[in-house]
């Protein structure tokens, strides 16, 4: 069973992002990378797959620029066997995404895509479900377990109500949600393999993808700043404070 794992470069999430002085994007200089810690969890699920001797070869694709080929490697370190990296400029919207990966599913015939639910930097939420419709692959999402059986998967996902159990028949396309499964690091002597690993370079024109974007980014602004809190003494001081000065009650 080949597993195909989409990954995205973004912010590493334990580092507070920046806007630019003319609000048209978030600075991105000197910021720590990573991947995508719903990608990470995809990866994990990928390589125990393989570790309970069901998937055969996981292959780790990203697109983007160059510097996309850092989260690749550390994919391979992890546990992936090869990479694919898609070189574009800038950051591609989910459809132009969706299409670049769907041409890799058609080239590579994986039997599962596992990719995160969204990325964490335009939460968007639209890439997993897109690539399902391009592919007509059945699809899981917000995956929560994942348990293979056969030419079929059973996805257990997180609805309001509480969870959702699915069979889905293989090809499928599946998205992981936070609590999937608990990534793990990549050990020193993984990292060193990983750099003798092969990674396979394409453009977008090699695929026959336009990854043209319809949409125009006006104004990017960082959150409002919110007002410190007022410690009260006592309770009628609090009740006080919100019926005169909040006007909540």
């Amino acid at each position: 069973m080949k597993v195909l794992v989409p990954i995205k470069r973004v912010v590493d999430y334990n580092v507070k992002v920046r806007v630019k002085s003319d609000n048209t994007d978030v600075d991105l200089n000197n910021l720590k990378m990573s991947i995508n810690p719903f990608c990470e969890i995809a990866v994990e699920e990928a390589i125990r797959l393989k570790e309970a001797g069901i998937a055969t070869e996981i292959i780790a694709v990203s697109i983007g620029e160059k510097a996309c080929q850092e989260q690749i490697r550390t994919a391979l370190a992890l546990g992936a066997d090869r990479g694919i990296h898609i070189e574009t400029d800038g950051n591609s919207q989910p459809l132009a995404i969706a299409k670049l990966l769907a041409k890799i599913v058609k080239e590579e015939q994986p039997q599962i895509v596992l990719l995160g639910k969204q990325s964490i930097d335009g939460d968007n939420n639209q890439t997993g479900q897109m690539l399902a419709a391009l592919t007509n692959m059945p699809q899981g999402t917000f995956a929560s377990m994942v348990k293979v059986d056969g030419d079929s998967v059973q996805v257990t996902r997180e609805v309001d109500g509480g969870l959702v159990t699915l069979q889905l028949s293989l090809p499928a396309v599946i998205t992981t949600d936070l609590r999937l499964n608990e990534p793990r690091r990549a050990s020193v002597p993984n990292i060193m393999k990983a750099k003798r690993k092969p990674i396979a370079v394409k453009t977008p024109e090699e695929l026959g993808v336009n990854v043209s974007g319809s949409l125009e980014v006006l104004k990017v602004d960082k959150p409002a700043t919110r007002d410190a809190g007022v410690m009260v003494n006592s309770v009628d001081e609090l009740i006080e404070k919100l019926r005169t000065q909040a006007k909540v009650i």
